[in-house]
């Protein structure tokens, strides 16, 4: 058994920070609907600005708002308008063909790959 990536949500901006919440990311639904990520699931977020790397679980964001907010302490690593990669991963047996959303500046979706 290997952790292969499964969801993949690549380059999108974050919109807000916010300290003051427990943890997490919050994601527009119709992102982590797309690209197969769930609620609750543990992520990993990359930023291609500062190079932070953290793990964090997500949690739904209103559908269509393009929102992408760190919360708690991530939200010290991960400042808005900084770019991430959000990455989930699956234990598995055998190869998986990731769901890859690509996104604009405002997190709309503009092409979704099933593989890498």
């Amino acid at each position: 058994m290997k952790f292969v990536l499964s969801s993949k949500i690549f380059k999108a901006t974050v919109t807000e920070a916010n300290l003051e919440y427990k943890g997490s990311i919050t994601i527009d639904t119709d992102l982590c609907n797309k690209s197969g990520l769930w609620i609750g699931e543990k992520v990993l977020v990359v930023s291609n600005t500062s190079g932070a790397r953290l793990e964090t679980y997500v949690i739904p964001g209103k559908s269509g708002s393009g929102v992408i907010c760190m919360n708690g302490a991530a939200a010290h690593l991960i400042k808005p308008w900084e770019e991430v990669i959000i990455m989930g991963f699956t234990l598995s047996d055998k190869p998986i063909n990731p769901k890859i959303v690509f996104v604009d500046k405002n997190n709309k979706i503009v092409n979704v790959k099933n593989s890498l």
